[in-house]
């Protein structure tokens, strides 16, 4: 069950990301950074604006000056309110005067700089023509892994978050799937998922018979049969961090195939697990689950990577994925879920959060539920 609730993160928390952040920008070569409400502004003050509008909120981070958060005025007591408000400089625009002019002034004009991904083009090209000899790069690409690395008290808000969706799952299996249709179980997975804990479901997917070929399945209304695999992949964020696991059940007794081809990615699964250890590239995890999945026969019908990192979004950096030889570290979070999508019949995935551990494990994982195959009526 999901323990007590966290201490909050305080003000030197934000103001030792923001600093961070600021030497990270400046190791890269970049002037500063630029960061626009969405989870990496959540994450280095603490501020999520309630609405988000053609209004610039941009909070500016350069090496050697503080930390400055432009923002609408009828929106700074908001703002101030924010945990890491203490730790930065708001500066207030009203409605009939230039924010651009006023952010410009901020800003080493011929500089380039980092963009959080999610700001408006809007924002972005209005700066761009008051410093015409500035440039941008998007923050995913100029600093992939700021946020990879968790500290302990992040790693907790996970391990929590991976414990109440396992807590969903031993519920969920008690619940009746053959003759419901897939949004009706689906309802009970966001249910469960609020019930134990977390503010917001990003996601419930249940992908029954031939729906579950589909990774990305949206539940609908295909009624669940007796003899249906059915793929469950669920999370959300739950103290501000995500949950993300997935596993696949049968209704009633699965047939031979059925049973081996679960076992098969339940392999892999273990496979890519044990490839998990401080200095390995991203890539060996997916290497390792893929090789189990291709020795069998099955190599053609695992047609996404292995994983994605998950923070305070439950999709962010790193990937496991061929070609990525960024080493793995002590403190990473993602996810290792392999599964086999055989087209018009079946699918299979079996999903744990796992992060980087230093104390000669290797790995941890975040979801301990079984992972053999469960049956359900």
């Amino acid at each position: 069950m999901p323990g007590s609730t966290p201490a909050l993160f305080t003000a030197d928390d934000y103001r030792a990301r923001m600093r961070r952040a600021a030497r990270a920008a400046e190791d890269a070569g970049l002037a500063g950074l630029l960061v626009a409400p969405g989870p990496d502004l959540v994450w280095l003050t603490g501020y999520a604006p309630t609405a988000v509008t053609e209004r610039l909120t941009l909070l500016v981070l350069a090496a050697g000056q503080d930390p400055v958060l432009v923002v609408p005025a009828l929106e700074a007591p908001d703002a101030a309110q924010a945990a890491g408000a203490p730790a930065l400089t708001l500066r207030d625009w009203t409605d009939g005067k230039d924010p651009y002019a006023a952010t410009a002034g901020l800003l080493d004009g011929a500089g380039r700089f980092g963009v959080s991904d999610n700001a408006w083009a809007l924002h972005l090209l209005a700066l761009q023509k008051a410093l015409p000899r500035s440039s941008y790069v998007s923050l995913t690409e100029a600093l992939p892994m700021l946020r990879a690395v968790k500290d302990a008290a992040e790693l907790a808000r996970l391990a929590a978050a991976g414990a109440a969706a396992d807590a969903t799952y031993d519920e969920i299996r008690k619940v009746p799937f053959g003759g419901r249709r897939e949004s009706d179980v689906a309802g009970d997975l966001a249910d469960l998922l609020r019930r134990f804990g977390h503010s917001q479901v990003d996601f419930t997917i249940v992908a029954s018979g031939p729906n579950g070929a589909n990774p990305h399945h949206e539940a609908g209304g295909r009624v669940i049969e007796h003899g249906d695999m059915v793929v469950l992949d669920f999370g959300g964020l739950l103290h501000g961090y995500g949950s993300d696991t997935s596993r696949t059940v049968h209704v009633g007794e699965p047939d031979a195939e059925q049973r081996r081809v679960h076992d098969i990615v339940r392999e892999a699964q273990e496979a890519g697990f044990r490839a998990v250890r401080p200095g390995a590239a991203c890539q060996d995890v997916d290497r390792a689950a893929r090789a189990v999945i291709t020795e069998a026969g099955y190599g053609e019908y695992f047609i996404h990577r292995t994983g994605h990192g998950i923070g305070v979004t439950t999709h962010e950096p790193p990937y496991m994925i061929e070609g990525e030889e960024r080493p793995l570290v002590p403190g990473m979070c993602f996810s290792v879920e392999p599964g086999v999508y055989l087209p018009g019949r079946f699918g299979v995935r079996i999903e744990d959060i796992v992060t980087v551990t230093d104390d000669g494990a290797g790995g941890r994982r975040l979801n301990n539920t079984t992972r053999e195959l469960v049956t359900v009526d």
